[in-house]
């Protein structure tokens, strides 16, 4: 394809200074301006994608996941605030959150996977320095974000009572939820905008900008969430309904801020688009739709192991329950390195590939996993050696917390499993292969996590600690079938698509 005037490579020594700053994680603004943050991306992405990551992917990765880190920490603790706040107003808001968040969430795995289409197809294109076809991704990208997000929306705020009746939620609850339903079922089509940009900057190497963005977010969502929950500076109480408006809100924010920066973009930048974008985009939609569909996929089949995981919980009692509950939400938490890994070492697989480079793709996922070992050994003694304060944070319950060691001590022990087998499912998404991380997930939960839990529950009756002791396995087959398969090297080939134009 021939290029545009303002397609060329950066120069030489450009490229060189770029290398260099590769260990610098302080670099750029520390102050979360959306104005900065757009000037910033606009500068750097023509560097960015003639930049392949042929040296140095160590330092690479560390500059491009903490800042997803941190964006990570700041949407789970929004999360954490949100429940919160709602609880003060009593258990059936709370419930009603509850109940309404599945049908979110569902919505927002979707748009995760389209996210993680976009940064496939993307970064393999501005790798190969074809930035006509980066456009046509992030515009075809954004096209099936929106029409999956009106899906979603349109079949649950077409009967939002008969959808959350499938919960077994009761008739006060449902009452209370659905107005909060609604509004955040239209926050998810704002959602949809703003993640597909998220993802389009992260494929050129940008993690920072998300991050800033993120800031805002987060300052918006919990400011609006006590003024609009509470009635604070003079406004109406308004309970479940200000939570729901507080998220719409913060999600306007977040589409305006990542519009600001992409409508700053010169026309050689992957993210500047124009009409004839659009209509490129046609061509790539089946492949975008072909990366999505087991990311999606993928995500089914967890939540559902995960809900007959809690129903086999459910036979040891309230305690349990209530202990892994509290446990969740510190594995969250320890989530968050290997999904920064995943997303950076993504970028850095997809524009290696588009460059020809197999060679630096590998060792960029091989740095990457040895990174995410290093952060397990880490995050392995925080949760053996300091399972009683952890549990504190979350409880005060004297039973949960004695019954929650045992689970901490499990997480302690699967914490290099499965931070390798996070990073290692994000450098096969990152080469396109979406495949293997579904087979992956669907080995891990289906044929240990949830038969294993039976048979130590229903069966050899062998206690609680053997239900726990079970997660072990789940994150210890993922990672060695992720492992097996970057070995074999197929991935490589997962992304590219047979006819491209």
């Amino acid at each position: 394809m021939p290029r545009r005037p303002g397609d060329e490579p950066a120069a030489a020594h450009q490229v060189e200074e770029e290398v260099e700053e590769l260990g610098d994680p302080e670099g750029g603004p520390s102050l979360p301006s959306a104005t900065l943050a757009a000037a910033a991306a606009a500068g750097r992405n023509a560097e960015r994608a003639a930049a392949v990551p042929l040296r140095g992917p160590g330092r690479e990765i560390w500059r491009l996941a903490w800042p997803v880190m941190l964006s990570q920490v700041l949407v789970t603790l929004v999360g954490l605030v949100d429940i919160a706040m709602v609880g003060r107003i009593g258990p059936k808001a709370q419930a009603a959150v509850g109940y309404a968040s599945q049908f979110f969430a569902l919505a927002q795995s979707a748009l995760f996977a389209i996210g993680f289409a976009c940064v496939a197809v993307m970064a393999r294109a501005i790798g190969g320095r074809d930035l006509a076809r980066a456009r046509a991704a992030l515009a075809g990208s954004l096209v099936l974000a929106i029409g999956v997000a009106i899906a979603f929306a349109g079949v649950i705020l077409a009967a939002p009572r008969q959808v959350l009746g499938w919960l077994s939620a009761a008739p006060d609850v449902i009452e209370l939820a659905v107005p909060y339903l609604q509004l955040v079922m239209l926050g998810s089509l704002l959602m949809a905008v703003a993640l597909t940009l998220e993802s389009a900057l992260r494929a050129d190497r940008d993690t920072k900008t998300p991050m800033r963005v993120a800031v805002v977010v987060t300052a918006v969502k919990i400011g609006l969430n006590a003024v609009l929950i509470f009635g604070a500076l003079g406004f109406p109480r308004l309970e479940l309904v200000g939570a729901g408006l507080a998220t719409v809100a913060s999600q306007v924010v977040a589409v305006a801020l990542f519009s600001l920066v992409a409508l700053r973009q010169p026309r050689s930048s992957p993210m500047a688009l124009g009409r004839a974008d659009l209509v490129a985009a046609r061509k790539l939609l089946p492949e975008l739709t072909r990366i999505a569909v087991p990311g999606v996929a993928e995500r089914l089949v967890m939540n559902l192991a995960l809900l007959s995981y809690f129903g086999v919980l459910g036979q040891y009692g309230t305690v349990a329950v209530a202990a892994y509950t509290v446990g969740v939400r510190i594995l969250a938490f320890s989530w968050i390195p290997g999904t920064a890994y995943a997303q950076a070492v993504a970028t850095l697989i997809g524009q290696a590939l588009g460059a020809g480079d197999r060679a630096g793709a590998t060792r960029a996922g091989w740095r990457a996993a040895n990174l995410a070992l290093g952060t397990a050994v880490v995050l392995g003694i925080v949760c053996a050696f300091a399972r009683e304060p952890l549990a504190r944070l979350f409880t005060s319950d004297a039973e949960t917390i004695a019954t929650l060691g045992p689970f901490m001590l499990c997480l302690a022990i699967a914490q290099p499993f499965l931070q390798l087998h996070f990073t290692l499912g994000g450098a096969h998404r990152g080469a396109g292969d979406t495949w293997t991380p579904l087979v992956a997930a669907f080995v891990g939960n289906w044929l240990f996590r949830v038969p294993f839990a039976f048979f130590a529950s229903e069966i050899a009756e062998l206690g609680l600690v053997a239900v726990w002791a079970v997660l072990i396995l789940d994150h210890v087959a993922r990672a060695a079938w992720l492992l097996v398969s970057f070995r074999r090297g197929r991935w490589q080939d997962g992304g590219r698509k047979r006819g491209r134009s």
